[in-house]
Order: structure tokens, then C-alpha cells, then sequence
């Protein structure tokens, strides 16, 4: 596999996988309506071509220039809250995107697929038992059901088509690029990491702890955070896996898990700075503690986190933020 489509290529997350595929030697081929995405964070050795995964047409017209090998797809909707109360667009771009993509990789013959999905998909989780790919699947919102039935049609076009897919599900994705000025940005950021910074920074007057009541040893909610890289260098493992014809679903997170406190706590010590807290009430549906358990990706892909410490992963994303 030599050239690979990137979709959302222009988002946090694509513009990461963009550089490591890039890095690594492959063709990169970016694909993304800028709804969401930012321009300057798209890498200059890329080719890249402004078009909708809801729009067959602006697919084509990409298919049509370029000999795609495998497909990464990134392209979606990612707020909870937003898709709660505006569950059809969710289903729209995220999951009539998807049965687009697929349609227009059939038409091409393109057979490889390495899927973002999301730890959403299980739901509410109960006790602090580790979350594996067996755990039932429940989403309480839209955005994990869109996910879900994403996840579907791909394993139901892997019956029907003869399509190759990695799909991934992922817990709490944090950091930026050591190497590359790209990081996390868009406006509405909803996760714990970058509001932090943003408090640190005087973005924001305080962070707001949801609870401070749950069944965890300091009463807040604990969650797995992932580096950004080590998430992309797991899809660019599954290349190799899918050349060779083997599916998977996996779970991608750092297997520790980090309460909002110890995460406020480390982020003061890298930043060095106060950055001012409170308890506000919690969240209907938030697990006291989700955590990811990855061994799948590490026996089947050979995957292992580099950014094992939280106050590594908060440091590179300082390191960015500073930039900004």
C-alpha cells in the first residue's frame, strides 16, 4: 500500500495521521470540506482536495485523480452534546458519510479501510472493571449511535463487498505533535485536556469539575487518556494487517486511568500555573470510571503507547497551546 486517502485529513486527529503516514514513507492524498478542519494544519507534502463524504460526486471527482490503496477515515461529527439536539445531522454526516465512502470505494475497487470510531459506543459503563472490545455496546447519544451503525455497515460491506477494515474505537485522545506545529483547536472544544490549558492560559476563568461524588478514590470521574500519535501509529500498523486480509476491532487508550483531579493537579505542574477549579453537578450518564483494555491491538498489531505518563501528553499539548 502506497498512497492513502485521509479523510478529515484537515482535523486534529487527520492532520496527525497525515504526518506519521508521511514520515513513514507513504503517499497521502487529504480529503476534507473544512467544516471543522483548519487549512494551515494540513502538511505540504500532501495532495489535497476540498470535497464531503455526504457528496458522491466530490468523492468521485477524488477517486477519479488519485489511485487510493486504503482509506483512513476520520471525517466526522464528534460533540455529544450537539448530537443530542441535533441527532440527524450526526446520522447524515456520520454514518450516510460513511455508506458514501463505501459505495465509492466498491465503484473504484479500493479494498482497505481503517475506520475512527469511538469508546462511545458502549454506553454507560458500570463499575470500574476495564472496558474491552466485548463489552456490550449501548450508546446513550447519537454521535456513539452514529458511530455504532458506521461500524455495521462496514462489517456487513467486508461480507458483501470483500472489504479489508480496522476499526477503532477510542477512549480520550490528547497531545500534540512534537515534530509538526498541530495540535488540537476548533471552537466548543468539549475535552478535559485542552479546557484545562485554556484555563491556564486565561482563556477561561475556571475549570468546572462535573462531580466530585462518584465511587473513585478522590470522588471524580476516571478516564484513559491516549497520546495523538501513538492513537495514528495504530492505524498505520493496521496497514499491514489489512494487506494481509485480517479485519479487527480494537480498542486504542493507555490502560491507566486518571481521575479530573489528578489530571488538574498534573497539569499544574507542568504548566506551573494555578489554574482555578470547581465543583459543578455531574453529568447524566457519566461512568464514575471508563478505561481502556488495548491487548488486542498490542497482540494482533504489534501496538504499544509511547506516552505512558499523563504529565507527557499534557506537556506536549502545552507546548503547542503556548504556540497559539
Amino acid at each position: 500500500m502506497k498512497r492513502i486517502l485521509v479523510t478529515g485529513g484537515a482535523g486534529y486527529i487527520g492532520s496527525h495521521a497525515v504526518v506519521q503516514l508521511l514520515d513513514k514513507g507513504y503517499e497521502v492524498v487529504v480529503l476534507d470540506n473544512l467544516e471543522n478542519g483548519y487549512s494551515e494544519l494540513i502538511d505540504k507534502r500532501a495532495m489535497f482536495y476540498l470535497a464531503d463524504l455526504r457528496d458522491k460526486s466530490s468523492l468521485r471527482r477524488v477517486f477519479d485523480a488519485e489511485k487510493i490503496d486504503a482509506v483512513m477515515n476520520f471525517a466526522a461529527y464528534i460533540k455529544v452534546g450537539e448530537s443530542v439536539e441535533k441527532p440527524n445531522m450526526y446520522y447524515e454526516n456520520n454514518t450516510y458519510g460513511v455508506m458514501n465512502l463505501i459505495d465509492v470505494m466498491v465503484e473504484y475497487d479500493v479494498k482497505n479501510i481503517v475506520f475512527s470510531s469511538t469508546a462511545a459506543v458502549y454506553g454507560e459503563v458500570k463499575g470500574d472493571k476495564m472496558v474491552d472490545e466485548d463489552f456490550p455496546t449501548n450508546p446513550i447519544n447519537p454521535y456513539g449511535m452514529s458511530k455504532l451503525m458506521s461500524e455495521r455497515i462496514i462489517e456487513d460491506a467486508a461480507k458483501a463487498y470483500g472489504i479489508n477494515y480496522s476499526i477503532f474505537r477510542y477512549f480520550n485522545v490528547a497531545g500534540a505533535h512534537e515534530k509538526y506545529d498541530i495540535g488540537q483547536k476548533g471552537e466548543g472544544i468539549t475535552a478535559l485536556v485542552p479546557i484545562i490549558l485554556q484555563v491556564a492560559k486565561g482563556e477561561r476563568a475556571e475549570l468546572g469539575i462535573f462531580g466530585d461524588d462518584y465511587n473513585t478514590p478522590d470522588g471524580t470521574g476516571v478516564r484513559d487518556y491516549i497520546h495523538v500519535v501513538d492513537l495514528v501509529d495504530a492505524h498505520i500498523l493496521a496497514l499491514d494487517a489489512l494487506k494481509a486480509g485480517e479485519n479487527g476491532l480494537y480498542n486504542l487508550g493507555n490502560g491507566n486511568g486518571f481521575s479530573v483531579l489528578e489530571m488538574l493537579e498534573a497539569a499544574k505542574r507542568v504548566t506551573e500555573r494555578e489554574i482555578p477549579s470547581k465543583v459543578v453537578p455531574g453529568r447524566a450518564g457519566d461512568p464514575a470510571c471508563v478505561v481502556a483494555a488495548s491487548e488486542r491491538a498490542n497482540k494482533i498489531l504489534g501496538w504499544k503507547p509511547r506516552y505512558t505518563n499523563v504529565e507527557d501528553i499534557i506537556r506536549t499539548a502545552w507546548e503547542w497551546e503556548k504556540k497559539q
